[in-house]
């Protein structure tokens, strides 16, 4: 296939890599706790491994398509027809998963909409915004209007599920697509930094005068944060047992299954506190390893974006780096108690079937893209020598 010869290896290196690693980390994860509860090793293992097998098999099949079928009028009303579903079945009959209400049940395997909306949402931005790029200085209110109100709806809908980091993620996909759609950026600077200086100087404070034993899930996590050794056996157990691995792990960690924390105390280890069991057993090093890896998809996104020549490539970029950058922060955050523990997966690496079919179909995007990005580029130089 002629398409295979523009395959970017800034993307597929980094993405095998990491998921590799993912699989290595879940199974040393979730082994010993599986063992001590009399459940077999390597179930988690397995499972993992299918997921990214899966996920490689997506990842080409997305590349090997045309773009245009992606945002062909037909898929997108189907995609948003069974996004809308999908969230009017959770808000009104959704079971309680940790807390929250965003997964659909296929048998063993769960589904997670508001995982599946930061492609959808990606993908309808960029073409309702790309479309109309001549008028949205001319009338701004009338294109922007439908965008930002089906925005509105998968946030809030996502929220009500009380999946305060999906919410957050879409929220922030959305934002940067707009912006880069031809906003005023002073203007869009200006939301930023009232945003951040409402967080820092409103929110914070506000942090401390909630009821630290409070039942509502999103504050527990809140107040996990911000009191975390006061709950201890309860709300804060996570980020305090995270605390423990981080500084155990230090610099160059204490060896490959060697973690203290994974054997029962962490909840989660091998989902969203994957990564306090890569510093315990890795150290910083390794963990810093992972960030730049994944700085360098996120970097790749970019440069994509900027040197695309058509507008609807650029947003979809720009998505789907804001996609990994914020999911990555957020968890990354949570792990450290630099942020609320959102219950937000970290990239290629924590156990998920949901999370890595939809990072799967990201890099597909982003090597579809570059494909279109380098073919360009050859036949312009082409061009030049003739």
């Amino acid at each position: 296939m002629k398409k295979f010869k523009y395959l970017d290896y800034f993307i597929v290196v980094p993405y095998i890599i990491l998921c590799i690693f993912g699989i290595i980390m879940v199974y040393s994860s979730s082994a010993d706790y599986y063992i001590i509860n009399g459940i077999r090793a390597s179930s988690y293992l397995f499972r993992q491994l299918a997921f990214v097998l899966i996920g490689f098999i997506v990842a080409a099949f997305v590349f090997s398509l045309k773009l245009s079928k992606l945002r062909s009028s037909t898929f997108l009303k189907i995609f948003a027809i069974g996004m809308v579903l999908s969230l009017i079945y959770l808000l009104l009959w959704g079971t309680s998963t940790n807390g929250a209400t965003g997964w659909i049940y296929l048998g063993s395997f769960g589904i997670q909409p508001a995982e599946v909306a930061k492609i959808f949402l990606t993908l309808y931005l960029a073409d309702m915004l790309s479309k109309h790029s001549d008028q949205l200085t001319v009338d701004p209110k009338h294109y922007y209007r439908a965008p930002l109100i089906m925005s509105l709806v998968f946030v809030i809908a996502i929220l009500l599920q009380h999946d305060l980091g999906g919410a957050t993620i879409n929220l922030a996909i959305a934002l940067i697509i707009f912006f880069a759609s031809g906003i005023d950026y002073r203007k869009g600077i200006g939301i930023i930094l009232l945003g951040v200086a409402g967080f820092m100087f409103v929110i914070l404070p506000l942090l401390s005068r909630i009821n630290i034993h409070t039942k509502n899930y999103m504050l527990q996590r809140i107040v996990g944060f911000a009191h975390p050794f006061e709950l201890a056996k309860g709300a804060g157990n996570q980020l305090v047992n995270s605390y423990y691995a981080l500084g155990n792990g230090g610099i160059f960690g204490v060896g490959l299954g060697n973690s203290i924390q994974k054997k029962g105390y962490l909840p989660e280890a091998n989902t969203d506190f994957i990564m306090a069991v890569v510093s315990e057993e890795l150290g910083l090093i390794t963990v810093s390893l992972i960030l730049v890896l994944l700085l360098v998809i996120v970097a790749r996104a970019i440069w994509l974006g900027i040197h695309a020549n058509k507008m609807y490539e650029t947003l979809v970029c720009y998505g789907l780096a804001t996609y990994l950058t914020v999911q990555t922060v957020f968890n990354i955050g949570g792990v450290t108690g630099l942020l609320p523990i959102t219950g937000v997966t970290f990239p290629f690496i924590s156990y998920g079937g949901s999370s890595m079919l939809v990072l799967s179909v990201a890099m597909g995007i982003l090597l579809n893209v570059s494909a279109g990005v380098q073919r360009e580029k050859a036949a312009k130089l082409k061009l030049v020598r003739e």
